[in-house]
């Protein structure tokens, strides 16, 4: 009876200490806050004590370390191997400290997905020796993400980095021209990659200094058609090509897949002087070096020139037709010196009669008549006069002279019809000292 007695009187006075630790969240997601709270059950007697705290993860001290504060909080709670959390309490007029039971927290990781590729400078365009930005992102994802770079369809890795990040940066500090390609990536935080979009990277080339090229004769002269030829050897394309004549703009050409264009030039006399071009495919336009043309040979459309021999042959006719032009007047003056005089007509001697010849009659010693075109055209008929000389008769009357050369001279109008070229024969007429 007494010991039954005595375990009741003590029963309030010995009830032990019992120390816990508990967190909130209890099922915490990865990266967010979980505060942890350690709480102790005191005998009555001892309620009015002073405590002091200390909490611990895998045998590592959390916190300030001891402290009056029976919570703590964990800004950010990751998933690890090992989650195994407690606390301690140092109970005042107490010999040692009081531990809880050990804790697991349970955190939960939410996977990446939707991952995506993004470029800077945007639209996928970068100029040769600048730098190319790749910045990988996920919308969500816990942990520790995994980044990875890849060059080409085929995945050629460029790189990597492991980041408690949803967003991660990759450089290019100078592209080059073989960096044009396709690019993605990819992000894994412990289920598996996931993989962004293709996106194409464009790397444009500036144009360098273009050479001009005369395409012309070795002596250009009026009238030829001369090439003027521009290409710059890199540079991405289109490419625009603009040719100038002593810095005034003749025109322009493009190159819609790289390479030089060229521009015609038909010359003139205004043309000689110094020629250059000017390349641009919108990153900066490169002059070339001048190149001067000298044109020789006449000036004028050498298009209405004719051919050397040509020239010489029309000279040579001329030179013909001058002479026989000179012999012409020659003959026309010797012929007019020599042409009978018409006198008068006087009465006829009553002793002799004058014999009257016909141009038909068959007199044995009948001179040819002369004829004598006097331009007199109407209609279908043509005038001419026509001399006609025989051999006077002799007289014994004293009868003035009226002969030329030992002929008697006659002269009549003769209307003779326009001939028909085609149906005169020429020879039945014989004209007295024709050519």
């Amino acid at each position: 009876m007494l010991l039954k007695f005595l375990l009741l009187i003590c029963a309030p006075l010995c009830e032990p200490t019992v120390v816990s630790l508990t967190a909130s969240p209890s099922q915490p997601v990865e990266g967010n806050l979980v505060t942890l709270t350690c709480t102790v059950q005191l005998p009555p007697q001892k309620s009015d004590a002073q405590h002091l705290f200390s909490f611990y993860k895998d045998g590592h001290t959390l916190g300030p370390g001891w402290t009056s504060s029976s919570e703590l909080q964990i800004t950010a709670i990751w998933k690890a191997s090992s989650e195994s959390y407690w606390c301690k309490v140092r109970i005042e007029r107490s010999s040692k400290p009081l531990w809880s039971k050990r804790v697991q927290i349970r955190v939960r990781r939410i996977h990446v997905s939707n991952v995506s590729l993004e470029i800077q400078p945007p639209e996928g365009h970068v100029v040769e020796g600048e730098k190319l930005v790749l910045i990988c992102s996920v919308p969500e994802g816990t942990g520790d993400i995994t980044f990875f770079w890849y060059k080409g369809s085929l995945g050629l890795n460029m790189g990597k980095k492991t980041q408690r990040s949803l967003r991660v940066k990759f450089e290019i500090p100078a592209v080059r021209e073989s960096d044009t390609d396709q690019y993605y990536c990819a992000a894994d935080n412990g289920q598996g990659p996931r993989l962004s979009e293709l996106v194409s990277i464009t790397v444009k080339i500036p144009v360098s200094h273009p050479v001009l090229t005369l395409r012309a004769p070795a002596q250009a002269m009026v009238g030829d058609v001369v090439e003027l030829h521009c290409e710059a050897q890199r540079g991405s394309p289109p490419i625009l090509y603009w040719f100038y004549h002593e810095d005034v703009t003749l025109g322009s050409s493009s190159a819609f897949s790289g390479g030089g264009a060229s521009f015609n030039l038909s010359l003139t006399a205004e043309h000689s002087g110094n020629y250059s071009c000017e390349a641009d495919n919108g990153l900066g336009a490169q002059r070339s070096e001048v190149e001067t043309l000298n044109i020789t040979g006449p000036v004028g459309d050498k298009r209405g020139l004719l051919p050397s021999g040509v020239i010489e042959g029309l000279l040579g006719i001329m030179g013909l037709t001058t002479v026989a032009l000179l012999f012409c007047c020659c003959w026309l003056k010797k012929r007019k010196e020599r042409r009978p005089v018409i006198q008068p007509r006087r009465s006829p001697s009553n002793t002799v009669p004058q014999e009257i010849t016909y141009l038909n009659s068959p007199v044995p010693e009948q001179r040819h008549p002369v004829y004598q075109n006097v331009n007199v055209v109407s209609g279908d008929e043509v005038y001419s006069l026509v001399y006609h000389m025989q051999q006077a008769c002799p007289s014994t009357a004293a009868e003035p002279p009226t002969t030329h050369n030992g002929y008697k001279d006659s002269a009549v109008y003769s209307r003779l019809k326009k001939p028909n070229f085609t149906d005169v024969d020429i020879t039945d007429v014989d004209y007295e000292d024709a050519m």
